[in-house]
């Protein structure tokens, strides 16, 4: 279950309220900071940037690939942890405007996470450290602690436990301790 609180609102569908919710200008100055970050190749410039800007917490050593999009809205609803890989064209959402109502809620990304290429989190949603998400994915739900999840709808593909029995003897992956997520 995804951690959002929901609002209702009357009359029209809720993205007509959106300036209700959130000031323009405020969206204005994410939009333009979050346009520069997208195709910046500079990742310190980019980390510096979402934690200036937008009050991103954002770990050390974190990339932000090409094109990744964050939330226009609300991106101090964000979180990534150290050393974490968000793939080419990955959307994160921290708000969903509805018929009837909007939900808001907080993204924890945590540290030695990958997210694959062309993913999108919503919002509400915990990735645990060391986890992986697989290009393309609709992260619509909690990811564990170290698994490998994908697709659409996502499902874990390989728990922590299994995935570092498959990476036991792996020269890269296989060297990697219980301490290290």
């Amino acid at each position: 279950m995804r951690r959002t609180t929901r609002y209702r609102v009357e009359g029209a569908n809720s993205l007509w309220h959106v300036y209700k919710t959130v000031p323009f200008m405020k969206v204005v100055k994410n939009f333009v900071v979050i346009q520069v970050a997208r195709y910046t190749p500079f990742l310190g410039l980019k980390n510096w940037l979402y934690r200036t800007f937008l009050r991103m917490k954002v770990g050390d050593q974190t990339s932000f690939a090409l094109m990744v999009m964050l939330d226009v809205m609300f991106p101090e609803k964000i979180s990534v942890g150290r050393n974490t890989v968000i793939g080419y064209n990955t959307t994160i959402l921290a708000h969903e405007y509805l018929i009837r109502e909007y939900r808001l809620g907080d993204v924890e990304i945590g540290s030695e996470v990958m997210i694959g290429a062309n993913s999108t989190i919503m919002p509400g949603i915990k990735i645990g450290d060391g986890a992986i998400v697989s290009a393309g994915t609709l992260v619509h739900k909690d990811v564990p602690e170290g698994a490998f999840v994908g697709g659409n709808p996502m499902r874990v593909i390989y728990t922590k436990e299994e995935l570092a029995k498959r990476w036991a003897n792996d020269e890269i992956y296989g060297t990697k301790s219980e301490a290290d997520y």
